[in-house]
This record gives C-alpha cells, structure tokens and sequence, in this order.
C-alpha cells in the first residue's frame, strides 16, 4: 500500500504540502441546505488551512442535468460569500483527458468489458462476481460497462472525523465501473482522475459518500498517486431519514435569508455559533468561522435531520 502524509505540512518530510480542497457539484438543480453544508465546511476548512478551495462542476451525467442548473449554483455560492480561487472545471469538457486515461488503464490490463444486466447482478445477491472478467471486449456484441479489475481492493481508511472506517471485504473486492453501457464514464473514475489532475489534497463532503471512499482510494492505489485526505460531513436528512437532495425534491436556498442560512448551517456543522453573528456581515461571518473552525465540536452521527 501507497503511504501518504496526513498533514498539510508533512510530519516526516522537509517539504510543504499545500491545502488543495475543492466543491464539486452536480447541476442536477439549484443549490439546497443540504448543499451549503457540503460546500460551506469545505470552504471553511480549506480557509482554516489557509489553503485554495476549488469548485468543480461534475456535469458527466447530462440525462441527470438541469438547464441553467451549473449557472444558478456559482450565483449562489457567490451569493454566499463562498468564492473559489480558480477558474471552474466543467467535467463536460473533459471527456478526452478520461478516455486517454482509462486507455491506459485497458493497456494495463487493470479493466474489462462487462454486459451482464443489473438482474443477472441482483440474482446473485447484489455484487458483482467477475462473470466476465475473462472474456474478450471485442466479443462482447451487446452493449457493455468497463469494470475495474479490482485486484487489491481496499476496505479501509482513517476519516479526519470519523477515523478508521472499515467496509465489508466483498465491496472492496468487487470489480467496480468505470465507464457505464452508455458509454457516460462512472463518477469512480472521474473524480478521482480529476482530483489528482487538480492536486486536490483535502475532500470534504457529505458521509453519504464514507463507502465508495474505499474505492476511490483503490484507483489512487492502482494510479500510483498519493491518497488525498478524508473528511465527511454529517449527512443532512429529512425527518423520515431522505436525504436532502434534488431528487428528494429539498427547496432551494433562501438568497433573501443569507446570513440565516449560513448560521443555520453552522450550527449543523457544531460550530460555534453566536448572537454577534446577526450583526455581521457575509465576509466578516465566513471569516470569523473560519478562525474558529473546528472538528472538536462537530458530529459523528453519518445523519442528522434538518428542517
């Protein structure tokens, strides 16, 4: 296994890693609390790091995307004071650099054509079970995924809130996708190709994601490339366990409750929270967070419901 620093400024090394942290949302709908969360506690750590905080737009699933969705989410993250410090990055424009990479990666051997159904999948209980990781792709005449030939599979990692998080060996093992039937490329492989492209150091997101961090890591492993850091925020669900989410049909942000919101979302987050902040302003608000930004305080619960 790769070994990694855990620390901005490595413990064991005389260089200075630099605190990369990045948002990347899908334009699937406006903005909801559920989002600023997300975005607001890694902006926050990002800037408690005195580090860069990057937005990514992850528009790789267009039947998913909702028209004027990516320009209604920077407006409103601009809306709150959450301003990022390089020009955005639009997956869509990107298709050339992941089709190069995972050719590399079939040069490898490390992935292979798969046209089982998602029904042949369920009646073997869920997982996949490499059916078709000998045969050849260009045999394969129906439509057809790209899996990873998943040979050392991770099952666990160390999260900056949660610690060690440890998955079931059958889901670190299984042979997962990296380019779907229809011919879309899977968000495990673009993510992580796209954070090693960006020299993202720090993910901050929401815990709906603790699982499939395993994977990632196993692309990270295979790539050869240094793990980021991991840090998952509580979850922000309904009062019957939904996750907020556009699917979920969660209401967009209030522009006119801005500073409401942002201690709304603080307060989630267990930081501290008080009356002075009615009197501040947007900027002096994230800035006083981020002087005071701390894990200590925060939740461990994966869920917590919101309003």
């Amino acid at each position: 296994m790769l070994s990694f620093c855990p620390f901005p400024v490595c413990m064991s090394c005389s260089h200075h890693t630099p605190y990369r942290g990045r948002f990347a949302p899908s334009p699937s709908g406006d903005l909801h609390f559920g989002s600023l969360v997300a975005a607001l506690g890694s902006y926050l750590d990002a800037r408690a790091h005195q580090g860069q905080w990057l937005v990514r737009m992850e528009d790789i699933d267009p039947p998913r995307e909702v028209a004027g969705a990516s320009v209604s989410i920077l407006n409103t993250l601009e809306q709150f004071g959450l301003c990022w410090d390089e020009p955005v990055v639009y997956q869509s424009q990107r298709h050339e650099f992941y089709r190069d990479s995972l050719a590399s990666i079939s040069a490898n051997h490390a992935c292979y054509g798969c046209d089982c159904t998602r029904k042949m999948i369920m009646q073997g209980g869920g997982l996949y079970q490499s059916h078709c990781v000998d045969k050849a792709v260009e045999s394969l005449a129906n439509p057809h995924s790209i899996r990873f030939n998943n040979q050392q599979g991770l099952d666990h990692f160390d999260d900056r809130l949660h610690g060690r998080v440890t998955v079931a060996q059958d889901f670190a093992q299984e042979d997962f996708i990296l380019k779907r039937k229809d011919g879309l490329y899977a968000y495990q492989l673009v993510v992580v190709l796209d954070d090693i492209d960006q020299k993202i150091t720090d993910i901050v997101r929401g815990s709906d994601l603790l699982e499939v961090t395993t994977r990632q890591m196993t692309l990270y492993q295979y790539l050869e490339q240094p793990f980021a850091r991991y840090l998952h925020l509580p979850l922000a669900v309904t009062d019957n366990g939904l996750k907020l989410s556009k699917q979920n049909h969660a209401k967009a942000l209030d522009l006119q409750n801005k500073r409401g919101l942002l201690i709304d979302a603080l307060s989630f987050l267990g930081q501290k929270v008080t009356h002075e902040y009615q009197d501040f302003t947007i900027e002096q608000l994230l800035e006083f967070a981020a002087k005071n930004w701390s894990l200590k305080t925060m939740s461990k619960q994966a869920q917590i419901i919101s309003y």
